[in-house]
């Protein structure tokens, strides 16, 4: 993580001191859990917590550069402050019933912090899609004019997307939200099924199905395929602002605040600079994904190969995307929409979008397609070149009108009747999404 791109909730979920905070929760939830059992002395969990110890990371991390051991150094540390009854901490356990139990309670609060911010995007997209939902413009595939569609229906697919995004991740929370308390190789040698059942429950977790002696990886990858999934489908926006920006376009830009400056050289710039940087930071969303995926594939029972990969991209990926989240809103929330430019797009296609109109009026009329599709594509060929515009070449058309009369022909380039299934659609992205 670097500052520049770590909302401070983010930061402060993955300090030490929470980590260490959460090791502890851990540890004294087993601990009550095997004192229900009787294998520790009962109240010895609540000597522990009426210490009211503040735990001191540098002092454990001091205390790791010796015994080169986190989870020693930690229960080291617990054990200079809470005295005598922090023998009983970690009976039967090993370091990765913490250390898995407690990336789990981390990984299930990052979630929620990014579902919140994917539910503010959601709402910023879903009030462009209202407020745009009839705003003509043309479709482009390839980069080149198509059929028209409205604005407010392309901001509802990126609804729907994210909305999509928002499932996945969802998904992803309960299959990581999976701890282990069962011992050194998951078989409860010195513990119970009911134990771990007792500690994770307490917890808001669930056991493992068989845990060896760590919570299986997949779940992990998963997480983070979300993570990418969501990442990529902010990226998919970004793009789209930033060629609806382009000075040749120029249908919709960033906010452009004041006093802000486009560029170092030029005054005149106004650049898609948040756009930009979005689509740049999915990329390093999208990286954690391949290590993630290459820490299923652990030795027998257990490595630590995963370990050294997880304390990079759990903070980083979840704390850019958190902050993605939150500058798209701010992208969204503030995207300005030149309605005079989108008619002006629309009206610089001559009205080719309605090609497939007349065509399917020709198929009508007793046509055969590829004959039907000739007689359209000579007359459309000459508007493409800007010798006119379409449709007059089409009323022009002695062997077209042959077939078609004017009310056919002005129903097939009728802007309307193209949109008229538009706001249905813009409705049903909205509502799935709700």
């Amino acid at each position: 993580m670097i500052p520049r791109y770590t909302p401070a909730k983010f930061a402060a979920l993955w300090s030490d001191d929470h980590r260490f905070e959460t090791w502890l929760l851990v540890e004294l939830a087993a601990c009550d859990a095997m004192e229900r059992a009787g294998l520790v002395p009962a109240g010895t969990a609540e000597l522990i917590r009426a210490k009211n110890i503040t735990l001191n990371a540098a002092r454990i991390l001091e205390i790791e550069r010796t015994v080169k051991h986190d989870v020693i150094a930690f229960l080291t540390h617990v054990e200079e402050l809470a005295g005598p009854p922090a023998r009983w901490l970690h009976r039967g356990m090993t370091s990765s019933d913490v250390l898995d139990t407690s990336f789990a309670l981390l990984l299930r609060e990052a979630a929620d912090m990014l579902l919140e911010r994917t539910d503010a995007l959601l709402v910023a997209l879903a009030k462009r899609a209202r407020e745009h939902a009839k705003t003509p413009m043309i479709g482009r595939s390839h980069g080149i004019f198509a059929e028209p569609v409205t604005f407010g229906l392309a901001i509802a697919g990126h609804h729907a997307e994210i909305a999509r995004g928002k499932k996945r991740l969802v998904a992803a929370r309960e299959a990581i939200a999976v701890g282990k308390i069962a011992g050194a190789v998951g078989t409860y040698a010195h513990l119970t099924p009911a134990i771990e059942s007792d500690a994770l429950a307490r917890l808001g977790l669930t056991p493992e199905t068989v845990s060896t002696q760590v919570v299986a990886r997949d779940r992990h990858a998963e997480f983070f395929t979300a993570l990418a999934l969501l990442a990529a489908g902010i990226e998919r926006l970004a793009t789209n602002v930033r060629h609806w920006q382009r000075s040749e376009v120029r249908e919709a830009e960033e906010a452009f605040t004041l006093g802000q400056k486009g560029s170092s050289a030029m005054p005149h710039k106004r650049n898609p600079i948040l756009s930009e940087n979005l689509c740049g930071l999915a990329r390093i969303v999208r990286a954690a994904v391949m290590p993630a995926l290459e820490n299923i594939s652990l030795w027998h029972e257990r490595d630590i190969s995963h370990s050294s990969v997880e304390r990079m991209i759990a903070p980083d990926a979840t704390a850019t995307m958190g902050f993605m989240l939150e500058r798209a809103t701010t992208l969204v929330d503030g995207l300005v929409v030149y309605k005079e430019h989108l008619a002006k797009n629309l009206d610089a296609a001559a009205e080719l979008y309605c090609s497939e109109g007349v065509l399917l009026a020709l198929v009508e009329a007793g046509v055969p397609r590829q004959e039907g599709y000739v007689l359209v594509q000579r007359n459309a060929m000459r508007a493409w070149q800007g010798d006119g515009r379409f449709r007059d070449h089409i009323v022009n058309d002695v062997d077209i009108r042959k077939l078609l009369s004017a009310d056919v022909i002005a129903r097939a380039f009728d802007l309307d009747h193209t949109l008229a299934h538009v706001p249905a659609i813009v409705d049903r992205a909205l509502s799935a999404g709700a």
